[in-house]
C-alpha cells in the first residue's frame, strides 16, 4: 500500500475525489476542480491518498489533515476519511490515519481531533481502536446563507 501526499492536482486525483466523495454519504457535495485546486494549495491542509499496492496503482482512499495555530497551541483535526467501499476492512483507512498523526507530531501539534457520524460503526471502532478517545462534547454548525 502506497500512502502520499498530493501536491498537484491530475485528472486522476479529481476523478478519485468525485468517486470516494460521495461514499461519505449522499448530502456530501463533489468538490469543483477549482476548489480542489484551492486544498492542494492551502498552507494549513493536506490531502493524503492511499493506493492499493504502490505509487502507480489506483487510489483507493483518502484523507484531509488541517494543522492550524491557536492561542493555546498547534491544532490538528482529520476530516473527510474515505476508502472505498471494495477496499474496507484492509487496513487503509489505518494507514492513512497513522501517516496523519506522525504529520501532525511532527508539526508540533498536541493531538489530532476527528468526529464520525455515530451510525459509522466501523469507523468509529477502528478510531477507538487506534487510540482515539471520545469527547463529551456540544459540537455546533452555523449555516452559513449564500
Amino acid at each position: 500500500m502506497y500512502i502520499g501526499k498530493v501536491s498537484a492536482v491530475t485528472e486522476e486525483i479529481h476523478n478519485a475525489v468525485r468517486s470516494l466523495v460521495p461514499q461519505l454519504g449522499a448530502h456530501k457535495s463533489i468538490l469543483a476542480l477549482g476548489d480542489l485546486n484551492a486544498l492542494i494549495r492551502s498552507e494549513s491542509s493536506t490531502l493524503l491518498i492511499a493506493r492499493h499496492s504502490d505509487e502507480k496503482s489506483e487510489i483507493v482512499g483518502m484523507l484531509t489533515l488541517t494543522i492550524y495555530r491557536v492561542p493555546t497551541g498547534i491544532r490538528s483535526i482529520v476530516e473527510d476519511v474515505i476508502v472505498d467501499e471494495k477496499f474496507r476492512r484492509r487496513g487503509i483507512a489505518q494507514a492513512l490515519l497513522s501517516h496523519a498523526i506522525h504529520m501532525a507530531k511532527d508539526a508540533g501539534a498536541d493531538g489530532v481531533s476527528l468526529t464520525s457520524n455515530p451510525g459509522r460503526t466501523a469507523a468509529n471502532q477502528l478510531y477507538q481502536a487506534m487510540g482515539f478517545e471520545k469527547r463529551e462534547t456540544n459540537a455546533y454548525f452555523y449555516k452559513l446563507q449564500r
